[in-house]
């Protein structure tokens, strides 16, 4: 069974960094799909940047040029490095996994928050 567990949450100023880490256990393939996303309250869950099975990344338009994602599969980790946070970033980030690439994500951490607020 595959397990992802958020790290790297907190509260910063807008402008300021936070790089979020995604701990997977269990057996994953190197291959598999992974993905950001967030949920502010009150509203869906967004899909904020992915590795796809070939290795290319995507990104909302809100992430793009901002935030970075990566993955280390020997420490099988995943990352997402935000940079230059707006208020409007605050929400709770979540890791999912896919070993399918399924867009509806097998596997799903139990979040982290981020609080972007002067």
């Amino acid at each position: 069974q595959v397990q992802l567990t958020e790290s790297g949450g907190g509260a910063v100023q807008p402008g300021g960094s936070l790089r979020l880490s995604c701990k997977v256990s269990g057996r994953l393939s190197a291959r598999a799909c992974v993905a950001w996303f967030r949920q502010s309250p009150g509203m869906d869950r967004l899909g904020v940047a992915a590795i796809l099975r070939d290795g290319r990344t995507s990104y909302s338009d809100s992430a793009r040029g901002r935030f970075s994602i990566s993955r280390d599969n020997a420490d099988n980790t995943l990352y997402l490095q935000m940079n230059n946070l707006k208020p409007e970033d605050t929400a709770m980030y979540y890791c999912a996994a896919d070993p399918r690439c399924d867009p509806k994500f097998a596997y799903w951490g139990q979040g982290t928050q981020v609080t972007v607020s002067s």
